[in-house]
């Protein structure tokens, strides 16, 4: 097997990575703040992987992020994903969280209790923080209870994550305070 390919691409949240297999996407990686730090945070997490143009199929991927994140409604669940290495348990929370459109969410307790783990909150949640291919794995649109923000692991945090809902129309556009 060859070695995982890269591309670092701009969108409306800010510059972007996705690498790929022969399989499917492996990872894509929120804005760092710039293209040189996303680049690297990317890198980190797969030193084996080549910066190169990406084949038709991650093309596609790479579009389909870009034009969801210009706030279109796109579908991203005909991606092909490489979830190999990914426990069992995250895989089927992955796999499920892609079933959400974009402009709706549902909390940890939800996704729990609809995958037969009442109570399992919490190890969504894990699952969510370890996801490796957000925005295509939209773990973005998976709230805490009450439908409060809770975590985001990405560069910036909260604020991200409520930037990505705004976009798709999950959340109301709210005023920025200084």
């Amino acid at each position: 097997m060859t070695a995982p390919g890269y591309s670092v691409f701009g969108t409306a949240i800010g510059d972007c990575g996705i690498a790929w297999s022969e399989r499917g996407v492996v990872a894509v990686q929120l804005p760092e703040g710039s293209e040189e730090k996303t680049r690297a945070r990317l890198t980190a997490r797969l030193p084996q992987a080549t910066e190169s143009t990406p084949p038709d199929e991650i093309q596609r991927a790479i579009d389909g992020i870009v034009s969801l994140m210009d706030g279109k409604r796109t579908d991203l669940t005909g991606i092909d994903l490489d979830f190999e290495g990914v426990p069992d348990f995250h895989h089927r929370v992955y796999e499920f969280i892609r079933t959400i459109p974009a402009g709706k969410t549902l909390t940890y307790g939800d996704i729990a209790n609809i995958l037969g783990m009442p109570g399992g909150a919490q190890a969504v949640g894990q699952a969510m923080g370890r996801n490796p291919i957000p925005i295509i794995v939209p773990c973005h649109r998976v709230l805490a209870a009450g439908g409060k923000d809770g975590g985001f692991s990405a560069r910036g945090g909260v604020a991200t994550k409520r930037r990505m809902l705004v976009i798709e129309g999950a959340l109301a556009d709210e005023p920025t305070l200084f």
